[in-house]
């Protein structure tokens, strides 16, 4: 849910295996339908009709390839904007204009467009869709660099003079640092926390369970291997799928009491602390060893290896124990005694020279 106004730019593709007139009867008919926008009141159009949109399109598009003789290389065939309100801020029929001038202004009038607002959601929000074809046909849109940002702008003038909230933008240092991420239920996890508050009830045998099962909305596949579905799953799920406790026999043998019911434990959630974890530099070898690692623990702890690291070379030693010296106590030092190497005579290096390979 947006808490304020929002707005977004959305291309529409062609869908894969679908032609472009199916694929823009698709997003107009999911724009323009009845159970969101109160039977087709809350639906208007510019330069089209609100039933017809899609044919409409298609004309203009037939009629830019005659026009121009370009045919259409890239799969985008329309654009859509989304625009969200405040809960209870705003009414359907106020959102429904602001989204039409929305609509005019970013287009400016060159491109024929829907507005269809939707209830169904604690948030009103709207559809807008603009064919990528000109009213004339001679050119198309070009989403152009930060296309979302004018969008953006112009709806915030728009809320600012009808009175509604708009997006204050934050420093990034003011934002809220999300430091918990907590998992999203899956749908065994659904089936095995159903399981679990049946099993308060004490139903009579494994029939009655199963019509618990039925109650609560699964639908329950019958035969060798018990399997559920629930509302939104597109596939049974077996119950020996489901871990330890939930098998068909288990559950009977919970039933008759031969065993005891332990509901599946959920794992914990991870949380992530703000402060980094601290580096370890030593290395307890003992414990690697206890834990079952390598050899390599058993060589680093010879005494030889030990040894060789804890007794420091004489000149590391003559370093550490000289007492330090300040610049004027090192300037007075004499300079260093270099080594002298003998340098071969002349007649040494020409007879090296006329010397036979």
């Amino acid at each position: 849910m947006r808490p304020i106004a929002a707005t977004r730019l959305i291309p529409l593709h062609i869908n894969k295996g679908k032609t472009i007139a199916q694929t823009l009867n698709d997003r107009t008919d999911y724009a323009k339908n009845p159970e969101k926008t109160e039977k087709g009141d809350l639906v208007t159009a510019y330069e089209c009709g609100p039933f017809t949109v899609d044919e409409e399109f298609m004309l203009s598009k037939r009629q830019y390839e005659h026009s121009t003789g370009r045919r259409q290389k890239h799969d985008v065939i329309a654009y859509q904007i989304r625009q969200s309100f405040k809960p209870g801020e705003v009414t359907a029929e106020e959102a429904n204009r602001i989204g039409y001038e929305l609509a005019m202004r970013f287009t400016k009038g060159k491109h024929a467009f829907i507005v269809a607002t939707h209830t169904d959601r604690p948030h009103i929000h709207n559809h807008i869709i603009f064919n990528s074809t000109t009213l004339d046909g001679s050119r198309k849109f070009k989403n152009f660099y930060l296309s979302f940002l004018a969008i953006q702008k112009i709806s915030d003038r728009l809320c600012v003079q009808h009175g509604l909230s708009i997006i204050e933008p934050k420093p990034y240092r003011e934002r809220t640092k999300r430091t918990e991420y907590p998992k999203n239920p899956s749908f065994r996890d659904g089936i095995c926390e159903t399981i679990d508050a049946i099993r308060q009830q004490k139903p009579e045998d494994f029939e009655a369970f199963l019509r618990m099962l039925e109650e609560y909305g699964y639908e329950v596949k019958r035969g060798k291997n018990i399997a559920l579905k629930g509302k939104d799953q597109q596939r049974f799920i077996r119950l020996r799928s489901l871990g330890e406790g939930y098998s068909e026999e288990e559950i009977r043998a919970v039933i008759a009491g031969a065993r005891e019911h332990q509901p599946k434990r959920r794992r914990k959630e991870k949380q992530f602390s703000a402060a980094p974890p601290k580096l370890q530099l030593l290395i307890d070898i003992e414990a690697k060893r206890a834990q079952g690692k390598g050899g390599g623990y058993v060589r680093w702890r010879s005494p030889l290896i030990c040894n060789r690291w804890q007794k420091p070379s004489a000149s590391l030693r003559n370093m550490t124990s000289a007492p330090m010296m300040s610049w004027w106590e090192r300037r007075m030092l004499p300079p260093p005694v270099l080594t002298s190497f003998p340098i071969p005579s002349s007649r040494q290096n020409s007879d090296w020279r006329k010397s036979p390979l």
